[in-house]
């Protein structure tokens, strides 16, 4: 059964940079010390799912568990210099943490790659699913995020949302 998720806004900034194999373009990376505000789904998990879904994130074997201490006390934890090796709390949620993994390095220290058509849409379809906000709140969101910013229209980005865009075909 999957977790229960809620839609929350935290602050800080999406962008994208680094190239995804899998995806084919830029990853969504956070950066809490950035200005602004963050959509997003926060998913119920238990310590050792998020361990599990962290480890998966920096391509390392699932099943350990991460010692969460210094995230909870300091609201950040570098446990590597790779991509998702970076924990971070950003808020708390009805006396829970908001717990995330995103890269060690800013917004500003990292060229910014746009997101692939495919990558884009999973991420609209996503909050779109949390039942917060609309499609036209959604596409214009994605497409002003740094390194879509440029590269994506609002209006494209609500072409993927509605399987009319690029890559897109809704099933």
């Amino acid at each position: 059964m999957p977790a229960a998720s809620v839609p929350v806004e935290v602050s800080g900034a999406v962008y994208f940079a680094t190239e995804s194999p899998v995806w084919g373009g830029g990853r969504a990376f956070y950066d809490p010390g950035a200005a602004g505000r963050v959509l997003a789904r926060a998913h119920l998990v238990s310590a050792g799912q998020f361990a599990d879904i962290a480890a998966q994130e920096m391509y390392r074997e699932p099943g350990a568990d991460l010692d969460l201490s210094e995230v909870l006390a300091r609201g950040r934890a570098v446990l590597g210099e790779g991509r998702y090796e970076t924990l971070v709390c950003a808020g708390q949620l009805d006396g829970l943490p908001v717990l995330t993994f995103t890269a060690p390095w800013g917004i500003d220290e990292v060229a910014w790659v746009p997101p692939s058509a495919a990558y884009a849409r999973f991420l609209c379809l996503g909050l779109l699913e949390a039942g917060a906000w609309d499609a036209e709140t959604v596409a214009a969101y994605v497409a002003s995020r740094p390194g879509a910013a440029g590269h994506w229209t609002a209006r494209a980005v609500g072409e993927l949302i509605h399987g009319s865009g690029p890559g897109g075909t809704v099933v």
